[in-house]
Parts: C-alpha cells; structure tokens; sequence
C-alpha cells in the first residue's frame, strides 16, 4: 500500500508536470527504491521509461539522452550536479535525499491529472544495450512483452508472496529488472536493492534481507562457491572429506526421491555463508559449469539457469524447479507460447536460435534497418546465439555468431565451449577465448585463451612466494586437461597469463571486443 502510494503520488505529479501517453522520462542510478518508484510512476502516467546504465561515463549518458530526448531525467546524487549543468534538454530530478527540492520521493502536487493509461501494445520502455558511443541501439519493449515474460517464467519457476528477492545486479539491466522487479511484484513478494558486489556488503544484506531468491551471473556465483569450499577445506582433510561424502549422498537423494537434505546437512555451512535462507539461486548472463550447479545442489539450494536477451524481454528459458530430471548442462527449458527453431545448421545440428512471440521485442528505437536485420518478414527474431534443442525442447547454447572462430581448415569453434571446459579447474577464475588465422607470424596463429588465475587456489597449492614461470607452467597442464576433452581443430594452441581483472560491463560480462582484454 505504501508502495503504491508512491507511486501514485509522483504519477500524478509528472502528469500535472506535462508527461502524458508516450512521453520520454529516463532514469540512472543505483539500485533503490526511488529509482523502482520513478520507472513504475511512469508508466502509471502512461510515458515510456529509459533506464540507463548508471555505470557509464558521463558523455556516454548525455549521448543516450540526446537519443532517446526524455521531459525529465531522474540521477542519482554522485551525477547530479553534473546533468544539472549539462542538462541535454531534460529538466533534472534527483534519486537522493540530499537534494531536497528535486528529490523523487518530494515531488507532489495538490493538482488532480486526468490520465489516458497506455494500452497493453503501446511502448514501455526502452533499453540501450550497446552502441554508447555511437548510434546507440535501444530495445523498444511494450507493455504486453513485459507482462507475458513475467507470467510465462512461471511456468517453468513458481514463486511465492512469502519469497525475498536479492536485486543486486544494476536494475537498469533487462535481467533484473524483470526477474528481480517486475515477477516480485506480479506475486506480491519483496525485493531487498543491493548496491556494491562487494562480498561483505552482499554478505550483509543477506543476511540481513533472509533472502529465499537469488539472481546472479557466472562471476558472483563462483565468487560465493570458492568461498564455501574453501572454508570447507580449512576444516581439515578429513571433516573435507567427510562433508564432500556428504554431498554426494545428498544429490543422489534430491536425484532419486525429489527431496533435498542439504539444507539440513549443511545447515552451519549455509549460515556461515550468509545463504542458509536460500531457496533458489537463478543463474543467467552467461554460461555455468555443470559443476557448479552440482555443488550448488549438494549444498541444499535448488540452483537453475535460465536464458534469454533483452530483445526478448528478456527471458526465454528457464530450468524448471519441478524438473522430472535435473538438468545442469541446458541453459533453459523453453516457454510456452513461444516459437524457437534452429537455421543454419551445421553438421552436427548447432546454428542459429530464432524466437517468435508476445515476448519478442517491437523492434530499435528509430532504426528500422538494425531492426529489419533482427527481425525477418515472418516476424522471427533472429538472436545471433547459436545452439540446439533437444527433443524435450530443452536450448543449448553453444556460442555466439559473432565471436565464432573460423580456423585455417574451415572448421567452427565456439569460444564459449572452450571457456567451458577451462572453468572447470579451481586454479583459473576466469578466461576468454579467441583466434588469431590472419597473423603473419604462422607460429602466431591458432586459439588463444587469456586466463586469469585464481590467486588464492593458487597460493594454496604453491604458497605465498610462488614465481610467475611456476604458475605459467601450471596452468598450461591445466589447458592441456581441458584440450584432452577437445578434437584436435578446437584445442588451444596459445596460453596468456593475465594479472589484471578483465574489462567488463557493469553486469559483469568480459568485453569481447576489447583489445586489452586479450594480453596480460
């Protein structure tokens, strides 16, 4: 009630200010409730939201505005000042308290506005995905996308009005914003808005929030799982041992009798990682090991993963938690109401996921070439992800056209495929994958993979003053282990050890394109 309050108040408030059906308002910011009320209020008021990305430099922002020409454009306190004196044709409001006259949660009328509601086909709102620094491409989404995609992930996930929600990646992401925004509010559930990756605060907030949903990316998930089993191993070889034991019973009851024990097992493990409250962990924005979601599952947290792309709404798999069987290598059981099909397969039946249907996107904001690109005449979106479906109509995601390799003899290789098979050893955090066929050197050629080691496995087994040649040899054993699993045409031919964290976005996928991200 006090929510909708809000809501209300600052709907009619912009109503009275001047936006009607259609009407531009963006919103930056950290994660928080005046950022929710703002996008919500909006759309009360019949206008069309633009969340931006809070974690992009100012030019890059102003360019997005300067795009999408929002009426008003509601920023958190560390870029106010800044949009206030380079205000791009938007009238500034404020996300923070600290700015009393503009803040988003002081803004009220006396006024009463007659409102046209949009209409379930009229645009919602808009997300720039890329392109920030150039002719940004915005992802129009509508009312009926949003809506559908909220209702048909639960089909494959029931959640319930008692369940806490963890929005700790940037809202303005397609991902949190539906699945930990848009599906807690379609059942009436909380949402606790985290701030910061960082552990100790994520821990906190945890904690403190008993979170029962969690929703993360690959990088989090493993952050939080080496973290478990280490404190696991620092009990000793033999309570290591046992506890190891002890998973292993406990997946194979939650395989055979649909019951999970792990909760109660390791209830102390559960407690000490901040997660005991735990009921499901959903993974998306890239892929997992299958490992992982074992360990995950031993543990007793029912972990799925889910798929899908923000021209999408974004959705468009989810593992089901009510599964026959549990499925850790598929990214997604497909929707219902939703059309996929594979074109242009290749030998061994991978090629390209096209989707069509009610979650599928209106198109790109004023480009109607990039949108007649993506979308063809029969109104098939195509995704630019390349991957199979099996006959249970569970996806598979092999790579993405884009970053394909093409080697010498002509053969395909994914780089996600390999980055699989590599994050499977404890001793590397991270990796990218890529090819080098055009170099001039022919010694240079062939696939590389920049690997990121895991310091602290790393320190375990060397100790604290091991030297940069024991590791680079090590670690190359370690990519031979992966390259044993692999025909001769995918193996890596190249290692670089690199010290520096990779570039990424601000929901944490590694830059592909970037040149630094290649080296050390």
């Amino acid at each position: 009630a006090e929510v909708l309050q809000n809501i209300e108040r600052l709907a009619n408030w912009l109503s009275v200010a001047g936006i009607s059906k259609g009407t531009h308002v963006a919103v930056s910011g950290k994660n928080s409730s005046e950022w929710a009320t703002v996008y919500l209020a909006t759309l009360f008021a019949g206008g069309i939201i633009i969340p931006i990305d809070y974690g992009l430099r100012e030019p890059e922002i102003e360019n997005l505005l300067n795009t999408a020409k929002p009426k008003f454009f509601f920023v958190d306190e560390e870029k106010y000042d800044y949009f206030c004196t380079h205000p791009c044709g938007s009238l500034v409001f404020s996300l923070s308290p600290k700015y009393v006259n503009s803040y988003a949660y002081g803004l009220e009328t006396s006024a009463k506005a007659t409102i046209t509601p949009a209409t379930e086909m009229d645009t919602a709102a808009i997300l720039f995905t890329s392109g920030t620094t150039g002719i940004p491409k915005g992802v129009m989404l509508s009312h009926r996308n949003l809506v559908s995609d909220c209702y048909l992930a639960q089909t494959n996930l029931e959640i319930l009005p008692t369940d806490v929600f963890y929005a700790l990646l940037p809202i303005h992401h397609s991902y949190t914003m539906q699945a930990a925004f848009i599906e807690p509010l379609s059942v009436g559930a909380e949402v606790v808005f985290g701030k910061t990756m960082a552990v100790t605060r994520m821990l906190k907030e945890l904690q403190e929030g008993k979170i029962t949903i969690l929703l993360g990316v690959p990088l989090l998930f493993n952050k939080l799982l080496a973290g478990i089993l280490k404190g696991i191993k620092d009990k000793g070889p033999v309570v290591n041992g046992i506890m190891h034991f002890l998973m292993g019973i406990s997946y194979l009851v939650k395989k055979l009798f649909k019951v999970n024990p792990g909760k109660t097992l390791f209830k102390e493990v559960l407690e000490k990682a901040s997660i005991s409250t735990l009921r499901i962990a959903i993974c998306g924005g890239g892929p997992l090991a299958a490992s992982v979601f074992k360990v995950y599952n031993q543990l007793g947290i029912d972990f799925i993963q889910g798929y899908g792309l923000t021209e999408c709404s974004p959705v468009i798999a989810l593992n089901p938690d009510n599964a026959k069987f549990i499925n850790n290598k598929s990214a997604g059981y497909l929707f219902p109401l939703s059309e996929c099909k594979i074109v242009d397969k290749d030998e061994d039946g991978c090629g390209e996921i096209c989707l069509r249907g009610p979650t599928v996107m209106m198109g790109y904001y004023k480009d109607p070439e990039r949108t007649a690109e993506a979308i063809d005449s029969d109104g098939w979106y195509h995704t630019g992800d390349l991957g199979y479906i099996d006959e249970q109509e569970y996806v598979y995601i092999t790579g993405r056209k884009k970053s394909i390799i093409i080697t010498g003899n002509g053969k395909n290789v994914y780089p996600e495929e390999l980055e699989f098979y590599l994050q499977k050893s404890e001793y590397i955090s991270e990796s990218m994958v890529w090819g080098d066929e055009t170099n001039a050197d022919p010694t240079r050629r062939g696939i590389y993979a920049t690997i990121r080691v895991n310091k602290e496995a790393i320190e375990d087994k060397f100790g604290a003053d091991y030297s940069k040649e024991q590791v680079t040899e090590f670690i190359n054993r370690e990519v031979d282990k992966a390259n044993e699993k692999l025909p001769l045409f995918k193996k890596i031919t190249h290692v670089i050890i690199r010290e520096r964290e990779f570039n990424k976005t601000t929901t944490h996928k590694i830059l592909r394109r970037d040149e630094d991200n290649k080296w050390a």
